[in-house]
């Protein structure tokens, strides 16, 4: 189960339970957030594609963090003009966790992890 997302101006294919980082959204942590733009689902090796979007389809997120990423150098040089610039900065994103696909009347999650105790050995 797989769904492509578009946000930020860049698209994103998730499965459930994954961790994203995505262009800063407008969350507060623990928030969820709703993702109508669905471009194209696969459910168990069919797939559905939009055009642009597939109706009815949207994909739940819980914010994380809101974060920023390492920092990207940016350097500029003229050469044979003793000219040279260095300016940086960092990039704010959102951290989510996809919580659900809903499409099709129906909504996927991720199958709950089974927690096995192993016996005590004495």
């Amino acid at each position: 189960m797989f769904a492509v997302i578009r946000t930020g101006g860049k698209q994103y294919r998730v499965t459930p339970n994954a961790v994203l980082k995505v262009e800063k959204l407008d969350a507060e942590a623990g928030g969820t957030v709703t993702f109508n733009d669905v471009l194209a689902v696969g459910v168990d090796g069919s797939l559905t594609i939009g055009s642009p979007n597939v109706a009815d389809a949207s994909v739940t997120a819980t914010v994380i963090a809101q974060d920023r990423l390492d920092k990207v150098i940016i350097f500029k040089k003229r050469r044979r003009q003793n000219s040279r610039r260095r300016n940086g900065h960092r990039q704010h994103v959102t951290v989510l966790r996809i919580g659900g696909i809903n499409a099709n009347g129906q909504t996927y999650t991720a199958p709950a992890a089974s927690e096995t105790v192993p016996a005590a050995q004495e």
